[in-house]
């Protein structure tokens, strides 16, 4: 029985007729899939006109527990059945209290945790610098190269890919502060990964001596594995040896985790995956099963220091989020996702890898868990990234049924953020249907080359 079934052209009739309409929505939400959901479940989603897509895009990597969950469903059900907002300040509930428990005692370090929430991934890094200099009294931010930390301007301020997010958007946030991440595959004038983790490590310490003291910073924040610049993974060392660096000058060490945490490497968060213990950690995401929520949380000493009133907001914490909070822990628990998420990637890197054989369009294969990803490349030895080609795979996946993702800053790098509860089956089908479009567009691309060079 095959899971993905496209019955019309995209968009379908039905689709077509409501997304004629949309002229009264901004540019700026340009859709991806031409079509219109009906309802969607676990890692399979069905629209209007009975088209059935497998999603391996996963809402952007929210729903780790997949769409439309049974628990989260009923819990949703019943929470707002009770009341649907108070805001904590003014009326607190128990299901924010027992989520700030619960994930406070998932975060690695001995010292005690507390936790604040917000509604989205971008409030949770704004929010998580403001803390951090409140409590320093600093003004620096340490941030890299091909990082995503969101859209509102602080966090726009720390993202670093110019096109789409940045481009007419400045003036950007002052005393902000960038380093090169250490991306092995495209580093320069070596592929070891011990060298560049050394002269990343070296790069970094060079910012003190030639833009700003370390008595001057605040926090340093990076994401484990960096998500929109294409799933770079950072030699094993690297992280903990810039937690020393932060330690040793008093650094606060934040680890954006909105698109690395709830199981996505195998582990709860990535900072358990590399051996680190940050300061403060943000999570977003999948969180909440696809409720708007996300959460700061750190050390007591730090958390405490904002004070009464310095961070909050009207909707942050909503009262259902929070309980749907409560059940995707659970979900994740009973249903083992992280060992899951370490199924899931074996099954794409044995796939992957024995494509690479076939196609000389594929270049590094990268990630950790469930979050890998592999870069496309026309030449193995320049890297020119196939970004064309790329968008191409993509978009005959879609017409073949599976929801597939790009990231990287060339735009050449396809992405899994496969809901953890997909089944075997399931994946085994998309992975089959991503080889034969990646082999069409790969003979393709061979037979132009060849009448390019007159053969």
């Amino acid at each position: 029985m095959a899971f993905a079934n496209i019955r019309t052209e995209l968009p379908g009739p039905k689709s077509n007729r409501i997304l004629e309409n949309k002229h009264a929505v901004a540019r700026a939400f340009g859709t991806f899939v031409p079509s219109i959901i009906d309802y969607a479940k676990g890692a399979r989603v069905w629209d209007i006109d009975g088209n059935v897509f497998l999603d391996l895009a996963g809402g952007v990597g929210s729903l780790n527990v997949g769409h439309s969950h049974p628990k989260v469903v009923e819990t949703i059900k019943r929470e707002a059945e009770r009341f649907t907002h108070t805001d904590f300040t003014v009326i607190p509930y128990e299901s924010y209290i027992k989520l700030a428990e619960r994930l406070c005692s998932k975060v690695p370090g001995k010292e005690t945790k507390k936790a604040a929430f917000f509604n989205s991934g971008t409030e949770a890094v704004e929010n998580a610098i403001k803390i951090a200099r409140k409590a320093t009294g600093k003004r620096g931010i340490i941030c890299f190269d091909g990082a995503f930390h969101g859209r509102t301007m602080l966090s726009l301020s720390l993202t670093s890919k110019v096109n789409p997010y940045k481009e007419n958007m400045g003036p950007f946030f002052n005393d902000i502060y960038r380093v090169p991440f250490p991306n092995v595959y495209r580093w320069n004038g070596t592929s070891n990964p011990e060298i560049v983790s050394e002269q990343a490590l070296e790069s970094l310490n060079n910012l003190f001596m030639t833009q700003i003291p370390p008595s001057e910073v605040a926090a340093l924040i990076v994401e484990p594995i960096q998500g929109e610049a294409g799933f770079i993974t950072p030699p094993q060392n690297y992280l903990r040896e810039v937690q020393k660096i932060c330690n040793e000058h008093g650094i606060i060490f934040i680890t954006d985790e909105v698109q690395t945490g709830y199981g996505r490497t195998g582990e709860f968060l990535a900072s358990d995956y590399f051996g680190i213990e940050p300061d403060i950690i943000t999570l977003g995401k999948s969180i909440a099963g696809g409720l708007p929520l996300s959460a700061v949380i750190g050390k007591e000493s730090i958390m405490d220091s904002a004070g009464d009133g310095a961070v909050g907001g009207t909707f942050v914490g909503n009262p259902i989020s929070c309980a749907a909070g409560l059940a995707v822990l659970d979900i994740y628990e009973e249903e083992n996702l992280g060992e899951k998420a370490k199924q899931i990637g074996l099954l794409i890197e044995q796939k992957i890898y024995s494509l690479k054989k076939k196609s000389a369009l594929i270049g590094e294969i990268r990630g950790a868990g469930a979050m890998m990803a592999f870069e496309l490349v026309r030449d193995h030895s320049t890297l020119e990234p196939a970004d064309k080609e790329t968008m191409e795979i993509i978009q005959r996946c879609m017409h073949k049924g599976v929801i597939l993702f790009k990231a990287g800053l060339y735009n050449n790098v396809l992405r899994f953020l496969v809901p953890l509860v997909i089944s075997e089956e399931e994946l085994l089908e998309a992975l089959d249907i991503i080889e034969e479009c990646i082999m069409e567009v790969t003979k393709e691309n061979e037979s132009r080359i060849m009448v390019g060079s007159g053969r």
